[in-house]
């Protein structure tokens, strides 16, 4: 495990990263966390007091990496930009389960099923997470019916989450 100070941040214009939230993991820690990888991997550990488990942390070049902090994260810790926030992390090798009935779903239907299947487990956990952010059983239900929908029309999962923007926008203009 390392334990570091960071200060929360946000991107301005940083394309599709712009306006988010995050914090710095320089290279020496990176590197004690796991020596020698260069590629996204996840953490588990505490932000302050707030507990974290199976987030990602993104490479930035040079063996930097940063931390996204979504909505619950700035929640939990009761933070914002410009703020210190005492990090401890470790590598999280736990795998990230699907919710429940969602591979009972794909049994149904085999095209899907056999497009996930393909796919690397980084992408697959794409769909997992996406899934597992909302709380409610009806909203779970929803989102497990728009992956198994686009994996039946082999959407990775950014042509999956650009076809349901385009929807929205189509909605919108009515």
């Amino acid at each position: 495990m390392v334990k570091f100070e960071a200060t929360i941040r946000q991107f301005g214009e940083k394309g599709e990263k712009t306006g988010w939230t995050y914090f710095e993991i320089p290279a020496e820690i990176a590197l004690q966390l796991m020596p020698g990888n260069k590629k996204s991997f996840r953490v588990k550990g505490k932000l302050d007091q707030f507990s974290i488990q199976g987030i990602a942390i993104l490479p930035m070049g040079q063996g930097n990496f940063i931390l996204p902090l979504n909505a619950s994260m700035r929640k939990g810790i009761r933070k914002k930009k410009g703020a210190m926030l005492q990090v401890q992390l470790s590598v999280d090798k736990n795998p990230i389960k699907p919710p429940d009935g969602f591979l009972a779903c794909l049994e149904d239907e085999p095209r899907a099923k056999a497009f996930y299947e393909s796919m690397t487990l980084s992408h697959r956990n794409y769909f997992i997470k996406w899934m597992g952010a909302v709380k409610k059983e009806e909203a779970v239900a929803k989102r497990m019916s728009q992956v198994i929908d686009a994996l039946s029309k082999g959407l990775n999962y950014a042509g999956m989450y650009h076809s349901l923007k385009a929807e929205r926008d189509k909605l919108k203009s009515f």
